[in-house]
């Protein structure tokens, strides 16, 4: 175990609270504001980040009341107590911080494409707003739409109104631009926060740290040191009841253009000239517009069948509920991706996300070229093991780095050794459902952590190729569930020598 000595002067308690502002949330009722904003609401009242004045409005077309909404949601926060896989799981609910939440919750029943509703939210709102859209995608443009037509979206010096959007931020390349166009049609750019939560694991952000504040990194990160990089996001649970939506969908759409790349831009983009938002989503913007686009013969799409995960017996894609017998839809996508600039041509990046695998694992592996071959010719050592470091997201959040050295003995033998950094057992953990940076920066200002258009648009661009395929209606290939995925990604990186990290153990 490696030691370490933290630096004195981050704690997140110096955070100032967030300013007034009144938050709306489209799709009151739905799974996402009941298991996630919630959750992290109650948690940013527990760290005081919530001002006092917060005003919490649901929007949902069903029947309510502030008291049936608050009744609902509070039952739902004692559930977590009891449930240890949900995201959010505490031993009890702090009375004091759900309490400052549960007292500012009202509700709205109202229909999201009729004028009355907005003309109800205007008479609700004094001054800032963020208009949370915790809703289908097919909702994004019409909601935001009618918030611009009912003067919702007008901002001042003194009053902002901003918009946060749920992934999926189209389905297509152009989707993406169609949705775009609609949206900055009635509100700036500025206005936008497309959010993703796997920006909001701390983790992720902590990438920019460990590349920029350390001077041992980022001179060798680049193609002269470095031989290719694994981005991973593997699950080992199946679609479950998401067939309706994940038959459309797949796992290309679902997790490459988006989780993954924000993955990619973190770990590829140039530094930017400062922690700005625009300077960090500027180089986002060029990494992602450096991607050459991925053809088919540079990607695998597979499907899980019946298998075994964890001891027992699951079903296979085809047997879940709402997918039909003969789907061709893919559970799992691994591609090969070429970034064409100075600091990483050459440089191959692999991805690769998948359901029902033998693992659940997120993370980023950087592969170093090896050293020279030539000092050991002489002596008992066969081979040089690379040198890797891996950022690990989840479900263990943070690094190791694996390199030589000397096995004890009178003869030159080599042995890897690994160091690890887990942030659990060096910086105090504070409840965390990916949620609350993301949901503080928005009422604060901040978007660095939030997509751009011209970043979602290059990375659809980038995986469009490949879109079109699989709209041709490829066969995937079939995988076991609880495998480590179908034999054609193993034999992407074969064809390069290289070979996948396995997802099982270390």
């Amino acid at each position: 175990m490696t030691s370490h000595v933290p630096v004195e002067g981050h704690a997140a308690s110096g955070s100032k609270p967030a300013p007034p502002a009144t938050l709306v949330i489209f799709g009151a009722g739905g799974d996402l504001t009941k298991r996630l904003l919630m959750p992290a609401l109650y948690n940013l009242a527990g760290s005081r980040l919530l001002d006092e004045t917060t005003t919490i409005w649901g929007v949902d077309h069903t029947g309510g009341s502030d008291e049936s909404w608050r009744k609902s949601l509070s039952d739902t926060m004692e559930s977590f107590t009891k449930d240890e896989t949900a995201e959010f799981h505490a031993k009890h609910i702090d009375p004091t911080a759900w309490g400052f939440v549960r007292d500012r919750l009202h509700y709205l029943k109202g229909d999201f494409l009729a004028p009355e509703t907005y003309r109800a939210i205007a008479e609700k709102i004094p001054g800032n707003a963020v208009f949370y859209l915790a809703v289908a995608a097919r909702f994004f443009a019409p909601i935001v739409e009618h918030l611009g037509q009912a003067g919702l979206l007008k901002q001042s010096d003194d009053v902002f109104r901003r918009v946060v959007i749920e992934k999926p931020f189209g389905s297509d390349l152009a989707s993406a631009q169609e949705l775009n166009k609609r949206l900055l049609a009635v509100a700036d750019e500025s206005q936008l926060y497309r959010i993703d939560h796997f920006l909001g694991k701390e983790t992720v952000q902590s990438i920019m740290a460990i590349r920029f504040a350390n001077g041992m990194f980022e001179p060798i990160w680049r193609r002269d040191f470095v031989d290719h990089v694994q981005i991973t996001a593997a699950e080992t649970i199946g679609v479950e009841e998401r067939g309706a939506f994940y038959e459309p969908t797949g796992a290309l759409r679902d997790m490459v253009p988006n989780h993954l790349f924000q993955l990619l831009c973190m770990t590829a983009m140039e530094p930017p000239v400062s922690f700005d938002a625009e300077a960090v989503r500027t180089e986002k913007a060029k990494l992602v517009q450096a991607v050459q686009p991925v053809q088919p013969g540079d990607a695998v799409r597979g499907q899980y069948r019946a298998g075994t995960e964890q001891g027992r017996a699951v079903p296979g894609y085809r047997d879940e509920p709402h997918v039909a017998g003969d789907s061709r839809t893919e559970t799992y996508a691994a591609l090969k991706l070429t970034i064409d600039n100075w600091r990483w041509g050459g440089v191959p990046f692999y991805l690769r996300t998948g359901k029902r695998m033998t693992g659940r694992r997120t993370e980023i592996a950087v592969h170093f070229k090896p050293a020279p071959y030539r000092l050991f010719r002489d002596t008992p050592v066969d081979q040089v093991a690379p040198n890797i470091l891996r950022i690990m997201v989840d479900p263990v959040q943070g690094m190791t780095t694996e390199f030589n050295a000397k096995v004890p003995g009178p003869s030159m033998r080599l042995g890897a050794v690994r160091s690890t950094f887990r942030e659990d057992e060096f910086f105090p953990q504070e409840p965390n459902v990916g949620y609350e940076t993301l949901l503080y920066d928005c009422l604060c200002g901040d978007a660095t952590l939030f997509q751009r258009a011209d970043n979602i648009e290059a990375s659809w661009a980038a995986v469009d190729p490949l879109v079109k395929a699989g709209g041709a209606g490829g066969e995937p290939e079939p995988y076991e569930a609880g495998s480590a995925g179908p034999k054609a990604a193993d034999e992407l990186l074969a064809r390069d020598g290289r070979r996948w990290l396995p997802l099982d153990g270390d």
